[in-house]
């Protein structure tokens, strides 16, 4: 009798054990396609630490910084783009191998139309001589942003995508668009419905909380697109308030644009303020993983509708004297 009741015990135990385990599973399977704080953490902190010198281009520090997100990109199982072998698109400026870092989702039934999710992963480096902190770290600027592509890339590798998404780390930013100019010179346009970059996402904007800002709102209706589909959701998304320092055209998304490509810069930081920008100040630290985390998770349902290909932004048209 005794055998019989240890032996009914064990199979509860194990019966029991297999529903927590499939639990757990689901559970698992629910959080994977969420954007934890954990990994943007990770992200941030090996993008902007000292062992990246500043990650200015033509340096060691960015092709650790390369490095880094290649093994993520790989890890997250993104394809090669176009004619590539690697993850590297390779060539020359001034003397200096270059290389932009890209992956891609491909689409399931919209596999010829890209929408590309942009951050630039270069910065300044690091002074050559004087006291105190030397390197320019770069940690909003925009480690920040890059995060946010290596996040948004594991999130749609679990979730799906109808259109194929390309993510880019463009080098030379810094430098006058280097990179994404380059980027733009090889592609056609007509093939990408939509730019989504990622500028200088760390800190609280002036608008409040869960808020952030979008360049170039009124030059096509990608803003008003994400606004819908963030209705309900408590993250609210604003026009550029910062009109006169012209950040349409001094981030990636300019490459695009004036291809016709509506192509716009997410951004929180209260640029007219920031102590930190360009400064070796610009550390992990000062930043608030929180705020990284939730407008990630807002460009990733703002955007669900552009991915999905339900809806389309209407193309950009940039005036002559802009140019």
């Amino acid at each position: 009798m005794k055998k019989l009741f240890y032996t009914l015990l064990l199979i509860s135990v194990v019966f029991t054990g297999c529903k927590e385990l499939k639990k757990e599973k689901n559970t698992s399977s629910k959080k994977g396609i969420s954007i934890d704080s954990t990994t943007v953490r990770k992200h941030l902190y090996t993008l902007a630490s000292d062992e990246m010198n500043g990650r200015r281009a033509g340096t060691e520090g960015i092709e650790k910084a390369a490095q880094y997100i290649e093994k993520e990109f790989e890890r997250i199982g993104l394809k090669k783009y176009d004619t590539l072998s690697t993850y590297r698109q390779n060539f020359t400026y001034k003397n200096m191998n270059m290389f932009n870092v890209m992956g891609v989702l491909e689409g399931k039934s919209k596999k010829d139309e890209f929408v590309i999710v942009s951050a630039h992963y270069d910065h300044l480096g690091a002074k050559k001589e004087g006291e105190g902190d030397l390197i320019y770290n770069g940690a909003n600027d925009d480690a920040s942003g890059v995060t946010g592509v290596l996040a948004l890339a594991e999130y749609f590798a679990k979730k799906g995508n109808e259109r194929s998404i390309l993510f880019v780390a463009f080098t030379a930013e810094e430098m006058g668009l280097v990179g994404s100019r380059y980027f733009g010179k090889g592609i056609d346009p007509e093939k990408f419905v939509a730019g989504i970059n990622l500028e200088m996402i760390g800190k609280t904007p002036d608008t409040g909380p869960k808020t952030a800002w979008l360049t170039g709102f009124e030059r096509s209706d990608f803003g008003k697109i994400i606004q819908k589909n963030l209705e309900g959701t408590g993250y609210k998304l604003y026009p550029d308030p910062y009109k006169k320092f012209n950040l349409f055209f001094r981030s990636d998304n300019a490459s695009l644009a004036r291809l016709g490509v509506p192509s716009h810069t997410f951004s929180t930081t209260p640029i007219d303020r920031d102590k930190d920008y360009h400064q070796p100040s610009d550390e992990a630290e000062t930043l608030d993983i929180s705020v990284i985390t939730e407008t990630i998770k807002a460009v990733a349902k703002g955007t669900e509708s552009i991915i999905s290909g339900k809806d389309t932004p209407t193309r950009v048209v940039i005036e002559e004297n802009n140019k």
